[in-house]
C-alpha cells in the first residue's frame, strides 16, 4: 500500500482471548520460574483501521472489556490510525481521571498496535519506519531469580555453571536477577556476592556481567552489594532499592564508580526519568515499552538520554522493545529471556508462528522484514482456542 492511498480511519478496536500452554510459574513476589505445563489464557489486541489492522498480543487483565469499552474505543474509533502522538496523549491525559483503571500498560498495547498497523499498512518494518539504527543487537542472556530447585538456581555454584553454559551458547554478556522472597534465605547481600563472584570465576576476566538484585535492600545493604560487584569488574548494577526513593539512588551512585542504572519500574513515563537525569540517580537511563506506556515514550525516553550523552538500556523482551533497541545509538544490548536451566526459553509460543527474538550463534537477535512490528500472531491457533472475543 502507498502512503498516499492508505486508509488509516480507525473503525473498530477488538479483543479475542485465548488459551495456550506454558511452562513457567510465578511465586507469591510475582517472579517467574520453571514450572509444569499449565493451560493460561492470553488475549491478542486488535486495531481495525480502513485497509489495515494493527495488533499486540498480552494478558487479559490488562485489556478488560470495561476499559476498552469506557476508555478505548471512545478515543480511538473515527481517528486516523497514523496520528499516534495525539491518539497518546489522548489516552494519558485520561488517566487522572480513570481511577486508575487506564494503567501504563494498556497505553502500551494500544500503541504498539498502533505502531503494528502502521508497518502492515506501509509494507515495512515498524524499526525502518522509526529510522533503524542497526537491524541486529548484540543480546545478553538474563536469568530468571534465584530459586530452591535443584539443578537449578538455588547455589552459587549452579548460578556459576549456568554463566559458563549461556556464554559457550553465544551469548554476549549476562545479567543475574538473584534470590528474592519468598526464598527462605532471601534477600542475602552476602549470597548475591557469592553469586556474582562464582559467575566471574566461570566466564573469566571482560566478559560483561550486571546484576538486578533485591528491589527492597537498604541503603548500607545496597552499597555493601555495589562495591563487591564493583570490584569484581561488573558493568551495571540495577535496582537494589525502592526506586520511588530517587534521592537513595544518588546517595548510592555518588559512592560507587561502577555504573547505576534506572529506572526500570518507576512510575511516571519519560517524566519520571527526565528527573532521574537531573538528579544525579543514575548513570545509565532505563526504558522499555512496557514500562513507561509505549514505544511512542520509550523513544522520548532514548532521545532525552541522547542529550545529556547518556546511554539508554532497554528493559525487558519482545518485538516492542527488540524495535526500540534497533532505533538507538546510545545502547548496546537486548535483554533476552528471561532464562533458566530447565526452561526453553527458544521455544516458539503457542500463538505465535515465530518466536520475536531469536538469536543466532554469535549471539545477535535480527531484527525481522516482516511488516509491522514482529509479532507474527499464529491465528488458526488464536481462533481454534478462543475462549472470548469482545
Amino acid at each position: 500500500m502507498k502512503p498516499e492511498d492508505a486508509a488509516v480511519k480507525i473503525i473498530d478496536v477488538k479483543v479475542t482471548t485465548f488459551t495456550h500452554t506454558i511452562h513457567t510459574e510465578k511465586d507469591n513476589d510475582g517472579h517467574t520460574h520453571p514450572g509444569p505445563p499449565r493451560t493460561v489464557k492470553s488475549s491478542v489486541l486488535t486495531i481495525v483501521a480502513e485497509g489495515a489492522e494493527g495488533h499486540h498480543v498480552c494478558p487479559p487483565e490488562i485489556v478488560r472489556p470495561h476499559v476498552i469499552e469506557a476508555f478505548v474505543k471512545p478515543v480511538l474509533i473515527g481517528q486516523d490510525a497514523f496520528m499516534r502522538e495525539k491518539l497518546w496523549h489522548a489516552l494519558a491525559h485520561w488517566q487522572r481521571g480513570s481511577a486508575e483503571q487506564l494503567t501504563d500498560r494498556l497505553l502500551a498495547v494500544v500503541d504498539l498496535a498502533l505502531w503494528d498497523l502502521a508497518g502492515r499498512a506501509l509494507g515495512q518494518p515498524v524499526y525502518k519506519l522509526i529510522g533503524g539504527y542497526r537491524s541486529k543487537v548484540p543480546a545478553y542472556g538474563s536469568t530468571m531469580c534465584g530459586d530452591e530447585i535443584e539443578g537449578g538456581l538455588k547455589t552459587a555454584q549452579d548460578y556459576g555453571r549456568f554463566a559458563a553454559d549461556l556464554k559457550r551458547r553465544g551469548y554476549q554478556a549476562i545479567k543475574l536477577h538473584t534470590w528474592m522472597p519468598p526464598v527462605s534465605f532471601a534477600p542475602s547481600v552476602e549470597m548475591d556476592i557469592k553469586a556474582c563472584a562464582a559467575v566471574r570465576e566461570a566466564v573469566g576476566p571482560g566478559f560483561p556481567l550486571m546484576l538486578d538484585a533485591n528491589h527492597w535492600y537498604s541503603r548500607t545493604q545496597a552499597l555493601t552489594l555495589g562495591r563487591a560487584i564493583q570490584n569484581l569488574g561488573y558493568a551495571w548494577f540495577e535496582e537494589p532499592m525502592e526506586e520511588a526513593s530517587i534521592s537513595s539512588y544518588v546517595w548510592m551512585a555518588n559512592q560507587l564508580d561502577i555504573p547505576v542504572i534506572g529506572p526500570e519500574v518507576a512510575w511516571g513515563k519519560h517524566f519520571t526519568r527526565a528527573e532521574w537525569i537531573r538528579a544525579g540517580a543514575c548513570d545509565i537511563l532505563r526504558t522499555g515499552v512496557h514500562d513507561v506506556g509505549g514505544l511512542t515514550p520509550a523513544l522520548k525516553c532514548v532521545h532525552l538520554a541522547e542529550s545529556f550523552n547518556m546511554d539508554c538500556e532497554v528493559h525487558g523482551t519482545g518485538a516492542g522493545n527488540l524495535t526500540l533497541c534497533a532505533v538507538q545509538p546510545n545502547g548496546t544490548w537486548y535483554e533476552r529471556g528471561l532464562l533458566h536451566p530447565h526452561f526453553d526459553y527458544d521455544a516458539c509460543p503457542d500463538y505465535l508462528l515465530h518466536p520475536e527474538d531469536p538469536i543466532d550463534a554469535e549471539g545477535f537477535v535480527h531484527l525481522s522484514d516482516r511488516p509491522g512490528l514482529g509479532q507474527d500472531v499464529n491465528w488458526e491457533w488464536v481462533k481454534a482456542h478462543a475462549v472470548s472475543t469482545h
